[in-house]
């Protein structure tokens, strides 16, 4: 099969990539490098079965005839959708809908990269499909959550309206090698930090709970729900529930770094609790996370590690 995958530069898209090479696909790459890196493409430069493309999903463009489309085009870090706001609502609109013309052009499968942040400040705990999430439409974040809940209207309406074979996956916090040090999520922020014996911020108290997936797990479960038969939306992440002090500590911990804390106010519309419903995964791809957070952060630290020094 020839696929392709935009975002390929980015922390998910380049796993994404390696996984799909793996199992003897051949892959268009396709990104335009905003927040993506080429350095996490750069072991493909001999690879004969990798072509990247360098260009905006905004812009129309042909990748040649595919077999299936992976979007995971757009910002995902805070301070990268906030600095990039009318881009990343793009990206969730006229990019999306470019992608799924050119799935529908070829016949192709198509899965889009959404997120738990259509879940908002959650109501409902934990999160589960059928939630509809509690989203502030005009926040500092709608950039990047309303983008994402336009995206999954505008999948759907092409599946229920065109018959376009698609997929949603609800991705939750991810981490792992390859997560850029300024990317400003949780792990990379404290790992950089503790590295550099700098402050840890905690935004709060620190009482506020993520669920951590490693990103070979999370590369598992969505090649599996490419596969499946289902279109509705679906949780890939680790039901794993732990505060941000507790992660902190972990860190510090594996590191030996001597960092303290630096507490500072919570951003504006920032949730307070995350954690995935994960039945639905199980039951339909028979998949769930496998690797706990501290075996994850003990490859994750190696990563940043060898790029520091």
């Amino acid at each position: 099969m020839r696929v392709l995958v935009t975002g390929a530069a980015g922390f998910l898209g380049s796993h994404l990539v390696d996984r799909l090479l793996g199992e003897g696909y051949t892959v268009v790459g396709f990104d335009n490098l905003s927040t993506g890196s080429p350095e996490n493409i750069a072991h493909l430069a001999n690879e004969s079965r990798f072509n990247f493309l360098e260009g905006d999903i905004c812009e129309p463009f042909n990748p040649g005839p595919v077999d299936y489309v992976f979007n995971f085009a757009s910002p995902a870090s805070p301070p990268k959708y906030l600095e990039l706001a009318i881009e990343t609502l793009r990206a969730g609109s006229v990019g999306v809908e470019n992608t799924l013309e050119i799935a529908l052009s070829n016949n192709a499968g198509y899965l889009h990269a959404s997120t738990s942040e259509c879940y908002g400040e959650p109501l409902e705990h934990p999160q589960r499909e059928g939630y509809w999430g509690n989203v502030n439409p005009v926040g500092p974040r709608s950039v990047y959550d309303e983008a994402k809940r336009y995206a999954e209207a505008l999948v759907m309406a092409y599946h229920r309206s065109r018959g376009a074979n698609t997929h949603l996956v609800r991705i939750f916090n991810t981490y792992g090698p390859r997560l850029h040090p300024e990317d400003g999520r949780v792990i990379s922020n404290f790992v950089a930090q503790a590295l550099a014996n700098q402050l840890l911020t905690i935004y709060g108290k620190g009482d506020q709970t993520r669920s951590f997936c490693y990103v070979d797990d999370l590369i598992e479960g969505i090649v599996r729900l490419s596969r499946s038969e289902e279109h509705l939306p679906v949780n890939i992440g680790n039901p794993n529930e732990f505060t941000i002090l507790e992660c902190a500590r972990e860190v510090l911990e594996l590191t030996g770094s001597k960092s303290e804390f630096r507490y500072l106010p919570m951003p504006e519309d920032d949730p307070t609790r995350r954690c995935p419903d994960i039945a639905k995964a199980k039951a339909l791809l028979g998949w769930e996370p496998k690797t706990n957070l501290r075996q994850g952060l003990i490859k994750t630290i190696e990563y940043f590690r060898r790029k520091t020094a």
